[in-house]
């Protein structure tokens, strides 16, 4: 029995399937369409373990399609011009044979990779169906996203959930063998997340550790098994923040060791690429700021590259960014200086702006003294006169206190040798 429970009982046909109702329900926005077999091409936006892929398998089957599958995980431009030839000769435009093609984490793919598919979707060699966690008006190309219908799966209802525990019981054969009792199912659902394939999981998982015939599920019996045996990275769950959480602490406290160890984790659990060249981006900013300002050159140029080639040859890059930007001088004093300067902003309101250095486009404006004793920097000694340039409510606030760093100690002496009295640190 290598075949796991989610596997044994994937539901075949749409009377089968459980959840959401919005869509393949009596009045459900695709029941029609998958009994008429018109199908269009169509993105399934929603969390992991929410059936998207066992739906286009049923939509093939009740719409007597070909069904082509690739995964965004390992395959090319290559793989899909191959199964888009293959499409081509197994059906026709406009025609009831109209293959279909299903792409798993279509978001993986990159522009070049999706730009692959435009052709054959736009002129009906296949119907596209793509599958995906993330946002698809961020993630798919708007050429791409155009030519199709998106569709948002939900999480599974603890309804939904229970129905799947009961399905199982009662149509696998190994679970039939046993007399298995549900005593309290509270803490299998809490766990699941409302992830259909976790809590199939992580149900074999107790059944397949106890030895005994007769097996009684309880809240504590599942509580002890789990934190005992599952090592799972969870995309959505609180263990999914938890190492995101230790990768930034790790760089930020610079140790680029424990920064590759956390980011090998994220890698290893299928975590969004982008998502992980994101979090980069923002720290590059957040927590080195002016100390190395190339931090956030290359931490930009990341994002760019790992968006271009995804995995798996963006894991190099993602470790080169994360070790650099660990080795770094930290600063976080372009952080502080926007967080005061909100908080006095809502402190103290619209205040006007100076007369002085307010535009003056009009004569209205000029006469109203728009831009009167505004003294251009340019006209003095090393570019510079001393002037006020905050409303004189706040007047001699300070807002950006440079941190303790090479570079931004002599950003410091720059603005006590400029400003003399006004940056005094």
């Amino acid at each position: 029995m290598n075949e796991p429970l989610a596997e044994r009982i994937r539901p075949k046909t749409l009377a089968d399937y459980i959840s959401q109702s919005h869509l393949v329900g009596e009045n459900g926005s695709l029941t029609h369409q998958i009994q008429a077999g018109i199908i269009p091409s169509l993105i399934f936006w929603g969390p992991p373990g929410t059936g998207k892929t066992t739906l286009a398998n049923i939509i093939a089957v009740e719409s007597k399609r070909p069904f082509y599958t690739l995964s965004a995980i390992n395959s090319g431009v290559k793989d899909i011009r191959e199964v888009i030839e293959k499409a081509k000769q197994s059906g026709g435009l406009f025609t009831a044979k109209n293959p279909i093609l299903f792409i798993d984490e279509i978001h993986r793919f990159s522009k070049s990779q999706q730009d692959s598919l435009l052709g054959a979707v736009e002129k009906g060699w296949v119907t596209l169906i793509g599958a995906t966690t993330e946002n698809p008006s961020f993630e798919v190309i708007p050429a791409l996203l155009s030519r199709c219908q998106v569709y948002v799966l939900n999480s599974f209802s603890k309804e939904d959930l229970e129905a799947l525990l009961d399905r199982a019981l009662k149509n696998d054969t190994f679970l039939k063998s046993k007399n298995i009792q549900l005593k309290e199912t509270e803490a299998l659902l809490r766990l699941s997340g409302g992830d259909g394939r976790k809590l199939l999981n992580i149900f074999e998982l107790l059944i397949n550790g106890e030895d005994s015939q007769e097996i009684i599920i309880t809240d504590e019996m599942v509580m002890q098994k789990v934190q005992k045996n599952t090592v799972l990275y969870d995309k959505t769950g609180e263990q999914h923040y938890d190492i995101v959480s230790a990768f930034i602490k790790s760089i930020r406290g610079s140790d680029p060791n424990a920064a590759v160890y956390w980011l090998a984790r994220m890698i290893e659990g299928g975590e969004d690429v982008k998502f992980i060249a994101r979090r980069m981006l923002i720290l590059a900013s957040e927590d080195i700021g002016n100390a190395n300002p190339t931090a956030l050159v290359l931490a930009n140029s990341t994002f760019q590259a790992v968006t271009t080639i995804g995995y798996p040859e963006a894991r190099i890059i993602l470790s080169q960014c994360a070790t650099y930007l660990a080795t770094s001088a930290k600063s976080n004093s372009s952080y502080l200086a926007i967080k005061s300067a909100q908080h006095k902003v809502r402190e103290t309101g619209d205040l006007p702006v100076p007369l002085a250095i307010r535009n003056a486009p009009t004569k209205l404006m000029k006469d109203l003294g728009y831009g009167d004793g505004y003294a251009y920097a340019h006209d003095y000694e090393n570019n510079f006169t001393e002037a006020e340039f905050l409303p004189k409510e706040i007047s001699g606030t300070t807002f950006y206190k440079p941190g303790k760093n090479t570079r931004e100690n002599n950003i410091k002496e720059f603005l006590k040798k400029r400003w003399k009295e006004k940056y005094d640190f």
